[in-house]
């Protein structure tokens, strides 16, 4: 398989609270960069596979910033463009010592909500082998719902493999229902889809493992991997299924981003050629990783880190 992977998002400026509290409250932040596409892009990098991402950054300190983190984590910019008119999207995120984090988006009329099938159509498919696709993107606007399903359809007809998480962001669509029938369109154009069994209530009526990859799978999915949290991963195929334990972690101080290292993980070990139950595995060790490391990519492992990860945990 050629190992180039095109990642398409919005990266987005990140506020991290430097204190508990609401955040109306808290008086420092610290600066980083978030998006789910540009986390996943993070861990296939690091973990030594050629990745391109393409998003439009606004010509601001924050879109700066996120091409200096592109750059900086040898994430191709080749599929970088600028909106002289349109500010680069940004996030703040509250801090925690149990549960999830509160977090707010400053994203409408974002330079990323403007990418189109003009952008798209630009894309050097055969330069690339994988493609990676969330969510996130289609609700930002028409344009670029459009432009996600003609990117699917065209990485097909180039032959490229591609792999789709929902990530599902209810407050970014008008509606339930809408949400559920554009990402399970979206699905149904790629070769493995990476629920998670919650979003599987929003999207088809179950939290079941079992029933979310049989939805998935009658769609025409060919791999289902729903993730579980801590009890790791549910596995379908036409052939059958099979159930991928998670890790055991010290301590969870951060729960985001644990998604997207799955999602790096299990990719990168698609592209390295292993079997399907040491590719989820993969994905498993490196989700476990990243909810052990305060922000949305800090924890994503090199290759030597994985490794020792791998040889010292258990699931």
């Amino acid at each position: 398989m050629k190992q180039g992977v095109i990642l398409i998002g919005e990266p987005m400026g990140l506020l991290i609270a430097q204190e508990e509290g609401p955040l109306d409250s808290v008086s420092g932040f610290s600066l980083a960069v978030a998006g789910a596409e540009f986390n996943v892009a993070v861990g296939l990098s690091r973990l030594g596979n050629k990745a391109a991402y393409m998003t439009k950054l606004g010509h601001d300190p924050f879109g700066q910033r996120i091409f200096r983190a592109i750059e900086g984590n040898q994430i191709g910019t080749e599929l970088v463009s600028w909106s002289d008119t349109r500010p680069t999207g940004f996030m703040m995120k509250g801090r925690v010592s149990k549960g999830d984090p509160s977090i707010f988006y400053f994203r409408k009329g974002s330079a990323a909500s403007t990418l189109s099938v003009e952008d798209v159509e630009c894309l050097p498919f055969d330069d690339y082998g994988f493609l990676h696709l969330t969510g996130i993107l289609p609700p930002l606007s028409d344009s670029t719902r459009e432009a996600s399903f003609y990117l699917m359809d065209k990485a097909r007809e180039h032959g490229l493999t591609i792999s789709f998480d929902p990530n599902l962001r209810p407050q970014l669509w008008p509606d339930q229902e809408t949400m559920a029938q554009v990402i399970n369109a979206l699905a149904a154009r790629a070769d493995y889809v990476f629920p998670g069994a919650a979003e599987g209530k929003l999207l088809m009526g179950s939290s079941d493992p079992e029933e979310i990859n049989r939805f998935y799978l009658e769609l025409g999915v060919k791999t289902v991997i729903t993730k579980c949290g801590s009890k790791g991963a549910y596995v379908s195929t036409p052939e059958g299924s099979f159930w991928s334990e998670g890790f055991r972690v010290e301590k969870v101080v951060d729960t985001v981003g644990a998604g997207d290292g799955f999602a790096a993980g299990t990719i990168h070990g698609i592209l390295e050629d292993l079997s399907l139950p040491e590719a989820v595995r993969i994905g498993n060790a490196v989700g476990a990783m990243q909810v052990m490391n305060r922000g949305d990519n800090e924890g994503l492992p090199t290759p030597e880190q994985l490794q020792a990860f791998l040889d010292t945990h258990t699931h």
